[in-house]
């Protein structure tokens, strides 16, 4: 544990987590192993030890990588956990990519989850949204509501920094982890989402963090690589021996065109496309 303090504010906040955790018993929790649902897993198991279980769904649209880091941590934290196969590539209303794409893909693991939970005899399923998230176009917040799913870091107010900060204060590796989202959100809406496709994702980003980059996107436009780093790290891509090599590398994997984004990383960027009709629940 980093012996750091923590602010006043931060750790009434922190205790309020606690008591809610405290209230429910007994949870399951979704676990990624990403910086919010890992923050979260370690307070329900320090607040309700054993009466915790994590769940950690593999699926096509996820990193292998990531399955195995997040298999790591629970067994790191001493958390029970399981393993289960999404199954959100066999919905079409999932494939076909339109914008409450993530609606599909949350109440397939959600429904998934609810079912691991009643035979547990299990009574609240967690997963690891925070308050932020309730800014940003997120089809996946109406599976949780439909199927009681609760959020308790977005129910006590955290956000990204202040969850950060208790992981670190926690000791927790990833209080750093740069912010991670299934490889769907690399599709453009309403472009075909297929297995090819997600494993030239996945491996156009690990050969960037090989060079390394952390917080990175590799949008795809069929043919066309449009890569978004942090403004500051575009400098060292036009470097010429680095832009050949990623240029090289990505076209092995089938691209014909390598773009970079000079808007720089941000997340969700693909949602500046919808309008505002597009992006009421339906």
């Amino acid at each position: 544990m980093n012996k750091d303090p923590i602010s006043a504010a931060l750790a009434e906040k922190y205790a309020r987590l606690k008591a809610l955790l405290k209230e429910w018993e007994r949870v399951l929790v979704a676990f990624s192993g990403g910086v919010d649902s890992t923050f979260l897993l370690k307070v329900a198991h320090d607040v309700l030890g054993g009466d915790v279980l994590a769940v950690i769904a593999t699926s096509e649209t996820y990193p292998e990588k990531e399955t195995q880091e997040a298999v790591l941590l629970a067994e790191s934290m001493n958390v029970p956990y399981r393993v289960i196969q999404s199954c959100e590539m066999e919905n079409p209303d999932f494939v076909s990519n339109p914008p409450d794409r993530c609606y599909h893909c949350k109440m397939e693991l959600f429904s998934r989850l609810r079912a691991i939970a009643d035979e547990e005899n299990i009574p609240y399923v967690l997963d690891g949204a925070n308050f932020e998230d309730t800014g940003d176009y997120r089809p996946g917040s109406k599976a949780a509501e439909e199927l009681n799913v609760r959020s308790p870091l977005k129910e006590t107010g955290f956000v990204k920094d202040e969850i950060r900060e208790l992981s670190r204060h926690l000791g927790l590796p990833t209080w750093d982890k740069p912010a991670m989202a299934c490889l769907s959100s690399r599709f453009p809406y309403y472009t075909k989402i297929h297995s090819q496709a997600l494993l030239q994702i996945a491996q156009a980003e690990e050969f960037l963090r090989s060079l390394g980059l952390s917080q990175l996107r590799v949008r795809h436009h069929e043919s066309i690589a449009r890569i978004e780093v942090p403004p500051g790290d575009i400098p060292g891509l036009v470097d010429s021996k680095i832009r050949e090599a990623i240029v090289g590398r990505l076209k092995e994997l089938g691209y014909t065109y390598v773009t970079l984004d000079l808007a720089g990383y941000r997340s969700g960027s693909l949602n500046e496309t919808l309008s505002e009709d597009e992006k009421i629940p339906k």
